[in-house]
């Protein structure tokens, strides 16, 4: 390979060379190497170390990333012109996606084979001492765009933000925003009041899945309620219709008072009017309160426990309000 094998206005376009000299760029264009790819043919695959970045001469190349399905989600398609892996180059980091010829392709790759940047800075100090600092501003450029257009576009991060987390049917929080944020951001001691609706089943069989949606609308609203009444804390569904509360801060004179307080108000609710065969519905429910880490100091094993027991005292007939501690030491 020669260097005339080498496109040297690709080069000279490319964001890392950019600012070179005469002099560098064709020191550039004699340790680049031409590589030749399949269709099909993988480029880098996740995990590898990016020791060289590349750019396309002919042909297409596509990133992707596999999912658990076996599929791919491609994430960037690169047509003749366009640089290859250099921000991973610039960053000295590893590939986190498969890059495939799309179609047969050429590419230029620097440094070519047989070169690294250790043994260009050997050879050509200040060439290989200029390409590194434009490394550092590449990377320290795409930062910034990054940042700025985060920042640009906070209202719309935040809204995706919301919709991962919450709940399509009640507006309440999923459980997963617990599993990734709010027991992060808890302090000593806190509640976890847990709530399910007694004889739902009774009301959804017999009256249909709309009115049930539109009850577990009512019960989000209650639980949303107390958490402005509290002044803090976060209203979340937990399951199909057990729902509750987390509240940061929160000790057992107050989480006590608050599992009473939620008993009447669902208590309270409205009743669903007598209809054909059908009976009227009251509301009840079936709370059960705990207090991390009073009660138990393991996260993971008092959410459990409480839920468990929480199953427990709703097959038993429900209506009751209980507090669930560690090793079974447990009551009203």
């Amino acid at each position: 390979m020669t260097s005339e094998d080498i496109d040297i206005n690709l080069i000279q376009k490319t964001e890392l060379f950019s600012s070179l000299t005469h002099d560098e760029i064709n020191f550039v264009v004699s340790r680049c190497g031409t590589l030749k790819l399949s269709k099909g043919s993988l480029l880098f695959s996740p995990d590898e170390e990016a020791k060289h970045f590349y750019i396309l001469k002919q042909g297409a190349v596509r990133v992707y990333k596999s999912r658990s399905d076996g599929g791919k989600n491609e994430m960037a398609h690169f047509a003749p012109g366009d640089t290859i892996g250099d921000f991973d180059f610039a960053r000295g980091a590893e590939y986190d996606a498969f890059a495939e010829a799309a179609e047969d392709s050429v590419l230029i790759e620097f440094p070519g084979y047989g070169h690294t940047i250790d043994s260009l800075r050997k050879e050509q100090p200040h060439a290989a001492c200029s390409i590194l600092l434009h490394a550092i501003a590449l990377t320290t450029k795409r930062i910034k765009t990054t940042n700025k257009l985060i920042l640009e576009n906070m209202s719309w991060v935040q809204e995706l933000h919301r919709r991962a987390y919450e709940d399509a049917g009640t507006g309440l929080w999923k459980q997963t925003l617990m599993d990734d944020e709010i027991i992060k951001a808890l302090n000593k001691p806190s509640a976890l009041i847990m709530l399910k609706p007694d004889h739902f089943k009774i009301l959804v069989d017999s009256r249909g899945h709309a009115v049930g949606d539109e009850a577990m609308v009512k019960i989000a609203l209650i639980l949303k309620n107390m958490t402005r009444k509290t002044g803090h804390g976060w209203a979340l569904r937990f399951k199909s219709n057990e729902t509750g509360l987390i509240i940061s801060g929160c000790g057992s004179k107050q989480a006590h008072g608050i599992a009473e307080e939620l008993a009447k108000e669902i208590a309270s609710m409205e009743p669903v009017p007598a209809e054909g065969e059908n009976s009227e519905f009251k509301f009840s429910a079936t709370i059960s309160w705990t207090i991390w880490p009073e009660d138990e100091d393991n996260w993971e094993k008092i959410f459990q426990g409480n839920y468990a027991f929480l199953l427990d005292n709703w097959k038993a007939g429900g209506g009751k309000t209980v507090r669930y501690r560690k090793q079974g030491n447990n009551g009203k």
